[in-house]
């Protein structure tokens, strides 16, 4: 006599189940608490019948051990009701076997469904989510990718987890206001967003993903010529211009690499590995005031390089001068903290 546990994942579409579980489904009595479990449609199309019962430990052991019976599990997890019938087993005299058998599981990356799921319930469902645009959440968007380079160049890799699904938030977001744009007004989707750098990183490795065969990085380079002249149709001048394989050097020893093209305007980005412009010096802010540098009181002070509008160039943007510590962030920063209410002394941005 036994308990079959039947657990499935709220991230696998609802029918697709392990043939282990079917056969257990098919060969047994089964029972659920879940009146509304996803796979109970599929299962009556297959002609299996489901009780739904109340949720009894010791009950649900007696049964089991009187006749073989078939739980099948909510989605959600019920670890508290496993235990509770494990130790009403172990009070009988003739317990019964207790398996598990996973009808479905996840799959590596599964988790970024319900980023998405959660990421359209907040639009729909939040006045704040449902009214920012892609103008609106460029603040956000360069703060929380300041916040990556922080941990790393830290090292404090404990953080970096969170920072980096912070701005997996802002790709979900951007990606959920451009679903609402019709597909002639260049609307997109998380899924087009995904579809498009697989397609590019299979693309650009056919020594991966095809049969090319290669000796080194040399030739790998070499390839990639190749490449970039057959594919340049697919891609945006200013994509072509900028790309390099691995993000090679600009020069190597064919001369250096063509310059990329840039829209007037258009700031050229933060520097690489947050390097500080001489004459610059990064700030914190805190409950207390702005801090600059580490070694200036108050803990160790965050170093990651503050736009604001003035002092030597970065691009088409500037950094904060050492004898300027008041001047915290960009304008984009600022008049995103002014117009969303936003604390001007907190170090991320974030919404009270």
């Amino acid at each position: 006599m036994s308990l079959i546990v039947v657990t499935t994942s709220p991230r696998v579409a609802p029918g697709l189940l392990s043939h282990r579980a079917w056969q257990a489904l098919a060969g047994g009595r089964v029972l659920t608490a879940s009146a509304d479990h996803p796979q109970l449609p599929h299962l009556a199309e297959a002609g299996v019948e489901v009780e739904v019962v109340e949720p009894d430990p010791g009950r649900l052991a007696r049964e089991a051990a009187a006749g073989d019976v078939v739980w099948l599990a909510a989605q959600e997890g019920e670890e508290d009701l496993m235990r509770a019938v494990g130790r009403a087993a172990l009070a009988m005299d003739e317990p019964p076997s207790i398996e598990v058998v996973p009808g479905s599981y996840d799959l590596p990356g599964a988790r970024l469904l319900d980023l998405v799921t959660v990421m359209d319930r907040l639009r729909r469902g939040c006045p704040w989510d449902a009214k920012q645009t892609h103008e609106s959440l460029v603040p956000y968007l360069l703060e929380e990718a300041y916040e990556v380079l922080e941990t790393i160049e830290e090292g404090d890799y404990g953080a970096l987890r969170e920072e980096l699904g912070d701005l997996l938030l802002q790709v979900a977001f951007h990606s959920r206001v451009a679903q609402e744009r019709p597909r002639e007004r260049d609307g997109f989707d998380i899924d087009d967003v995904a579809e498009g750098i697989v397609n590019k990183l299979v693309r650009r490795h056919p020594h991966v993903f095809g049969s090319l065969q290669v000796e080194g990085e040399e030739q790998i380079n070499d390839n990639w010529e190749g490449h970039q002249g057959r594919g340049a149709g697919r891609e945006g001048p200013r994509v072509r211009a900028r790309r390099r394989p691995h993000g090679a050097a600009g020069a190597d020893s064919r001369g250096p690499a063509p310059a990329p093209r840039r829209t007037p305007g258009r700031p050229r980005g933060p520097p690489r590995r947050g390097c500080v412009p001489a004459g610059c010096a990064p700030v914190r802010t805190g409950a207390a005031g702005p801090r600059r540098g580490p070694g200036s009181g108050g803990g160790a002070a965050r170093r990651r390089p503050r736009l604001s509008g003035s002092g030597p160039r970065l691009g088409s943007r500037t950094l904060t001068p050492a004898g300027d510590p008041f001047r915290r962030r960009s304008p984009l920063v600022q008049k995103g903290q002014r117009t969303h209410g936003l604390s001007p002394v907190r170090t991320a941005i974030t919404r009270r």
